[in-house]
């Protein structure tokens, strides 16, 4: 009796399971043209730089995408909701101001250390911001005039002279399940770029402010090649909940993804992030994964160079396709 209880339970999960991925709204696909701009692009190949927190520039392909916005200083606070401030610990690679012109931005969620006041006011209304539903209608009625709300599997076909590179937003969620409902919707993005027709290419994970969740291990029977994944980090407590991944879940979500090298984010810059980097680092050491991380202090740069996908008759046959 207890072994057909089970064998009806599971096939009930298994049921609903296959029933809520029938329902899910299909993904949607936006374009975006961007000015070829001056100069011969690297095409080769391109650069992660990070700058702080969740913030880096990310170049490839002629392009440069800036992840997550915060420029704020150490001593200064961010509002984090209900009330409840954070102090920055540390100090941005570079000052806002001196940022290199910029393709558009790619914010993973809405929260003042990944979209700061300064940010806010400084940053011109019209440059392309790729984040969640909700925070691009919020970001549209604070004057933004180019948000573009991504929905999870949602993707933004982006080209730039002989470039491309598609965004699509990737599962996450900001903490437990019932916690998360007052929280920021939040997406995780890959980003496929891509040359020479697509012959060649390079493919990055950001997480985002993601615990480990179910959804994500649907990235790899998408994505079963991953180059570079950015992992927000830092174990965020919140009234003594965690709402960013921890040590431990950074180490799960590295075997999930299972990316040919991984850097980590999104740690120690602020008084909430309890889960010091050095944690991963033992972490890493002890399950042996050392040699697939690649740690960046703030302002360092990790240099990449792009795959061979195809050959260019193949890109070519399959584009026409």
């Amino acid at each position: 009796m207890k072994a057909r209880y089970w064998i009806g339970l599971s096939a009930a999960a298994a049921a609903l399971a296959a029933w809520m991925k029938a329902a899910r709204p299909v993904p949607k696909r936006y374009r975006l043209n961007l000015p070829s701009g001056a100069g011969s692009p690297d095409l080769q190949g391109g650069s992660v730089r990070f700058i702080g927190t969740a913030t880096t520039l990310i170049e490839c392909a002629g392009m440069t995408v800036l992840t997550d916005p915060n420029f704020l200083h150490q001593g200064e606070q961010v509002h984090i909701g209900y009330g409840m401030h954070s102090t920055r610990l540390t100090n941005p690679a570079m000052d806002f101001e001196d940022l290199p012109p910029v393709d558009f931005v790619l914010l993973s969620h809405l929260h003042e250390d990944h979209f700061d006041k300064l940010v806010e006011r400084q940053l011109p209304r019209d440059p392309p911001i790729l984040t969640t539903a909700s925070a691009a209608r919020i970001l549209k009625r604070r004057g933004f005039t180019r948000t573009c709300g991504l929905r999870t599997w949602d993707s933004v076909f982006v080209t730039k002279g002989e470039a491309t590179l598609r965004v699509t937003s990737m599962p996450g969620r900001h903490g437990p399940l019932l916690v998360s409902a007052f929280l920021p919707d939040v997406m995780g993005s890959m980003l496929e770029f891509r040359t020479e027709r697509g012959a060649a290419g390079y493919n990055v994970y950001v997480s985002g402010d993601t615990l480990l969740i179910p959804g994500l291990l649907e990235i790899p029977q998408r994505y079963p090649h991953v180059d570079l994944a950015l992992l927000h980090l830092g174990g965020t407590r919140v009234m003594g909940v965690l709402v960013t991944m921890d040590a431990g879940q950074g180490i799960q979500a590295m075997r999930i993804i299972s990316a040919d090298h991984t850097i980590p984010i999104h740690f120690n810059d602020y008084d909430v992030f309890k889960d010091p980097l050095d944690n991963f680092v033992r972490a890493m050491k002890a399950a042996g994964l050392q040699d697939k991380v690649h740690y960046l202090r703030h302002g360092e740069r990790y240099s990449f160079g792009v795959r061979t996908l195809y050959t260019t008759t193949e890109a070519a046959t399959l584009q026409s396709h």
